[in-house]
């Protein structure tokens, strides 16, 4: 198991793309591995045979297990791995008969560079042939549009679909999986199937047993769980069994911001080549508060709580059906300008299926972006470990009563904090929320020059 970030210590096999037997070649995909937010491809150290498969689908196994065994020539172990053991070592039994030595794929002592991490090749880039319908990656030919995403390959193997048959609106005509849910919705419509319930063996459970699903009705459609989705879900439910979650909200006159950025967002663009949002200028206010207040840049430990030294802010970001939370690494240490260019970058690579594992690993707090959607006030449940998610709401024109009595029209926005009650109270919760409200609305345009 390839390490698949600086902070990862482990890693959950999604999906074997090969099969004992199958030959491959050096770098070829073998199997998928998932973090928290990221799929990704972990590439065959060396050309051979596959001789053995290790761990199993859904496992979890930690950094530097092995999860397959190859059998590659001498000369290619030889030059793959030139500091492991003997191949007689490598395995029980004496070594092969016909110069084959086996190599291990993901064990510590294949040497980092002759085995790229997961951080070197591009998680959900659409990277891997088509696969036929028994859902193994084609070797042979070429593909019908390009390379498909480890999610659309997984979706034409599990439904037994012909990819020249699903119409791509991706570019050059790339199948995406929005395509697939689409056809698959299309074929369902036309001729129901009957889906039918798997069959699951006794599993021990903390909670109590909950009543079957019904069986679809005609017409419904049942959209397959992706493992981002399944992580997601498993994340969010154990963020909010173990993390008692407080909420407080603000309101923050951002009068003063709104009409800055209209003055400087054009000659922002010109230089730029990508629009000034309102987000920079929250997160740079975030930053500044958290710094005066390190309880909310914190998470806990049955040892202590532990205060975060380097401010990393998790941004999320919405992505064909799932959330990804790209993480701008010593947030504090960098202007709007900064800000703005690491969040466009985070952005579109998220949405190109671009995102390294390290790009999603490390965050210490957590921002949301709700007021892209128009949302004006929204419950955010905690990112774990850390201790508290910031909503920032949409900006809307409000009648507000100002100055003695008089009423004006104000760009208001509306800041909701969730925390984690066992790290701190609404005390601290409520400092850092005054804090930001106060940076929004004195509007110092030295802190936000841009």
């Amino acid at each position: 198991m390839p390490k698949l970030g600086e902070s990862v210590t482990e890693g959950r096999l999604v999906r074997w793309l090969v099969r004992p037997g199958e030959t491959v070649e050096a770098y070829a995909p073998l199997c998928e591995v998932e973090t928290d937010k990221v799929t990704a491809e972990v590439p065959s150290t060396a050309a051979g045979t596959v001789e053995a498969i290790l761990v199993a689908e859904g496992d979890v196994v930690a950094v530097g297990t092995p999860i397959a065994r190859l059998r590659v020539k001498e000369a290619e172990a030889s030059a793959a791995m030139p500091s492991a053991a003997p191949a007689g070592a490598a395995g029980s039994g004496a070594p092969p008969a016909d110069g084959a030595a086996p190599a291990r794929v993901g064990q510590g002592a294949v040497p980092t560079a002759s085995v790229p991490a997961i951080g070197a090749t591009e998680a959900r880039d659409g990277r891997g042939a088509a696969p036929p319908a028994s859902g193994r990656t084609e070797r042979g030919g070429g593909s019908l549009r390009g390379r498909y995403s480890p999610a659309v390959r997984r979706l034409l193997a599990e439904h037994g679909l012909d990819p020249a048959a699903v119409p791509g609106t991706g570019a050059h005509g790339r199948v995406t999986r929005k395509d697939v849910l689409a056809y698959l919705k299309r074929r369902a419509d036309a001729a129901p199937a009957t889906v039918e319930a798997p069959v699951h063996g006794p599993t021990a459970s903390v909670h109590p047993p909950r009543e079957a699903a019904r069986a679809p009705f005609d017409g419904d459609v049942v959209l397959p769980i992706t493992a981002v989705r399944r992580r997601i879900a498993e994340r969010m439910v154990e963020s909010k069994r173990t993390a008692p979650h407080a909420w407080m909200m603000v309101e923050v006159d951002a009068t003063r911001l709104v009409r800055y950025r209209k003055a400087v967002m054009g000659a922002f663009e010109t230089r730029e080549g990508f629009r000034l949002t309102y987000l920079p200028f929250f997160l740079r206010a975030v930053t500044l508060a958290l710094r005066e207040h390190p309880r909310l840049n914190a998470f806990w430990t049955d040892e202590g709580i532990v205060l975060r030294k380097d401010i990393h802010l998790s941004i999320s970001v919405a992505h064909d059906d799932a959330l990804y939370v790209p993480v701008i690494h010593h947030a504090d240490a960098l202007s709007v300008v900064g800000l703005a260019r690491a969040l466009h970058d985070l952005v579109e690579r998220t949405r190109a299926g671009r995102l390294r594992p390290d790009d999603v690993a490390g965050g210490t707090f957590t921002v949301n972006n709700t007021g892209a959607f128009g949302s004006v006030l929204s419950m955010p449940i905690i990112n774990p470990p850390q201790a508290a998610i910031l909503s920032i709401e949409a900006i809307v024109k409000r009648p507000v009563v100002v100055d003695e009595g008089t009423i004006a029209i104000r760009n208001m926005v509306n800041l909701t904090l969730s925390l984690d009650h066992r790290v701190m109270d609404g005390a601290a919760a409520g400092a850092f929320l005054q804090t930001v409200k106060r940076l929004i609305e004195t509007f110092d345009e030295a802190t936000f020059a841009v």
